[in-house]
């Protein structure tokens, strides 16, 4: 597990690119889907529920990272 880790850590350029391209294929892929009987305004847009939960994904990260360092950080000397 150490040896993936260490490996992960060497080429996280590689891997960060990797990922992208991931997205990428996803909203090319959702831009092709076929399309049966939409119910919702978002269901005729192309990508548009790809696209929703990558915007979704990184809102949260956000989000959450901010709460973190509202409640959760503590300063080095709080228990002392």
């Amino acid at each position: 597990m150490l040896r993936l880790l260490l490996f992960l850590r060497q080429h996280a350029r590689t891997l960060k690119w990797t990922f992208w391209g991931i997205i990428a294929a996803v909203v090319v892929f959702d831009c092709f889907a076929p399309r049966h009987h939409p119910h919702f305004w978002g269901d005729y847009i192309r990508g548009f529920w790809s696209l929703f939960a990558f915007l979704g994904c990184v809102l949260m990260i956000v989000l959450f990272k901010g709460i973190y360092h509202v409640w959760l950080m503590k300063e080095h000397n709080t228990y002392e």
